[in-house]
């Protein structure tokens, strides 16, 4: 068990953190992250996105993760931390402005070049108009997928969490305390990857998704380079059902895998 943050007093780091998150590595020129910067910056439920760079070969991101302390006890207008026992009002959160990444129609708010920008994503023509048939209207089996977060919601899961990099020094103790003391499952299953970064899982659905959230609003569109707008994680399965969430309609379970196999 780590030790909790060696806060003085309740404020906003109690509701909220301020980290900076690595997206990736600018390896092939300043497109390279573009798909991984769309995905990450999209999943604004809980998270502010502030500041996007680079910074030598990474593409960085300063960010607020809006995720409360497991210490933190409310009641009505005061708050009290279970770790240090002091009280006092409740902490106002950090503030959480509105991110829109659905302009209207086929403008979105994506990343490209290493920048965020408006960007028109129609849909590719199609060469035979008299079958035309818009995407968002034909089933998504994804729709009705049983599948659930680590909340218990239903639907959608892997389009609401995410797996996310912190940078965060070994010798940074306070900000590590901070992220480890966040409230499970919304901030979970963090581990020490690397002496500078810490990687976690949590729980942010995604902007891109239909006012249903039930649909990619980005699945079937193309950038003007010919590039999908849609990462390709986003359709990228793993083989061996790793990572899938409960419930998924994509999983195999083993026995059913040796039964066909035979």
């Amino acid at each position: 068990m780590h030790p909790p943050p060696s806060c003085r007093t309740l404020g906003p780091q109690c509701l909220g953190i301020p980290v900076t998150l690595r997206i990736g590595t600018l390896d092939k020129g300043p497109a390279s992250c573009d798909h991984e910067a769309t995905w990450l910056l999209g999943h604004t439920e809980h998270i502010t996105f502030r500041d996007l760079r680079a910074r030598d070969r990474d593409l960085l991101v300063d960010a607020v993760l809006h995720v409360r302390c497991r210490f933190l006890q409310r009641q009505g207008d005061l708050g009290a931390c279970r770790a240090h026992g002091f009280t006092g009002p409740a902490p106002s959160p950090p503030a959480s402005p509105v991110q829109p990444r659905r302009l209207g129609g086929d403008a979105f708010l994506a990343v490209s070049e290493g920048a965020q920008r408006t960007l028109t994503l129609p849909f590719p023509p199609r060469s035979l108009p008299v079958l035309e048939v818009d995407p968002l209207d034909s089933e998504n089996p994804c729709s009705i997928a049983p599948c659930t977060t680590a909340d218990h919601r239903r639907g959608s899961a892997c389009c609401r969490d995410l797996q996310v990099e912190i940078l965060c020094d070994q010798g940074d103790t306070h900000l590590e305390a901070l992220v480890r003391s966040r409230q499970s499952p919304y901030l979970c299953k963090i581990s020490r990857e690397s002496p500078q970064a810490l990687e976690a899982e949590m729980i942010s659905a995604c902007d891109y998704l239909d006012d249903p959230r039930e649909n990619c609003t980005l699945h079937g569109r193309q950038r003007a380079d010919g590039r999908t707008a849609k990462p390709d994680l986003c359709s990228e399965w793993p083989d061996d059902g790793k990572g899938l969430h409960p419930g998924c309609l994509w999983y195999t379970p083993p026995a059913r895998k040796a039964a066909k196999r035979q």
